[in-house]
């Protein structure tokens, strides 16, 4: 028997009841998921966040997306879209694992002996998920993200790497300044993953024809996750603009997060909340996607070599 076939088989048994996943699985292959992603998808991030920092500069450098790619490729070439890239891969296998493993541990919890989850208790799963992951991981990660790139739009750019970079915010600031900005962090990722959870698995069970032991294949789960993210975008740009804001070197402008989401409508309008949507919409369509169909193929082969129950 082939082993994709073996594989089938493992993700449909046993009947009735789907099984629960082991969290130490679900640890690894989100890790595993989320460090293949980020290898793909930074370049798009990069350039979002330079529209977004661009937007509060006296005199901005860039008149788009185009603008932006055409300048960084013509100063720094193709490595110039990787660019603070090691703060944002050191901090996405870990966030992936930490993501997946709350969802797993309180979807175990709340699922009924058939192996469901009603609609509110699927968005509170990946609420719950989404602020684990912010608290633990996203918040340091992505300030040190942010600060970094933000300092390459310096004349004399000061951090020479990551642990430089990070050496050198923690002496200046404390512990204090890689958490700027945790408010809006935990309202975006918990939102984020509340609403991509709820879409993803909707979506799923929507394929399987309400059988949750039905094996959709790696094409429809990259559709479900690319539909979810998608929803994700649209639902939560505005509180990832803010916090971008706040993470960035001018965060000093800012007395909280409600103070910097009042300057953005202040100075910006209510376009000013979904700047850099465009670029956050291409990355994270495919992010998404692609994060949900390793995850869930990883997973079976995990449950095909590692026999848990």
């Amino acid at each position: 028997m082939l082993f994709n076939d073996r594989l089938k088989l493992v993700a449909a048994a046993p009947s009735g009841a789907a099984r629960k996943k082991h969290p130490a699985k679900a640890v690894m292959a989100g890790g595993f998921a989320g460090g293949l992603e980020i290898m793909c998808t930074f370049p798009t991030e990069y350039v979002k966040t330079q529209l977004q920092l661009d937007s509060r500069a006296v005199t901005p450098r860039y008149a788009g997306i185009g603008d932006c790619i055409q300048k960084t490729f013509k100063s720094h070439g193709f490595f110039g879209f990787y660019r603070g890239l090691s703060s944002l891969l050191y901090g996405s296998i870990p966030k992936a694992s930490v993501r997946f493993m709350g969802y797993e541990a309180l979807r175990n919890r709340m699922v009924d002996k058939d192996g469901k989850l009603t609609q509110v208790n699927t968005v509170l799963c990946g609420l719950g998920a989404g602020v684990m992951e912010a608290i633990v991981i996203v918040c340091p990660m992505e300030t040190v993200k942010v600060k970094f790139i933000h300092d390459q739009n310096q004349a004399v750019p000061k951090y020479k790497g990551f642990f430089h970079g990070v050496r050198e915010i923690v002496k200046q600031e404390g512990i204090r300044g890689t958490y700027q900005g945790l408010t809006a962090t935990v309202l975006k990722q918990g939102s984020n993953q509340a609403i991509r959870f709820f879409v993803f698995n909707n979506l799923k069970s929507h394929f399987q024809g309400g059988d949750n032991t039905v094996e959709i294949g790696m094409a429809r789960t990259f559709l479900c996750g690319g539909i979810a993210g998608a929803a994700s975008v649209f639902g939560n740009t505005p509180l990832d603009v803010v916090k971008t804001r706040m993470q960035g070197l001018d965060r000093h402008l800012y007395r909280n997060t409600f103070h910097c989401a009042q300057m953005v409508l202040k100075h910006d309008g209510i376009k000013g909340f979904y700047k850099g949507t465009v670029p956050r919409l291409g990355r994270v369509v495919f992010d998404v996607a692609f994060v949900f169909m390793i995850y869930e193929k990883t997973m079976q082969v995990l449950d095909y070599v590692w026999k848990t129950d």
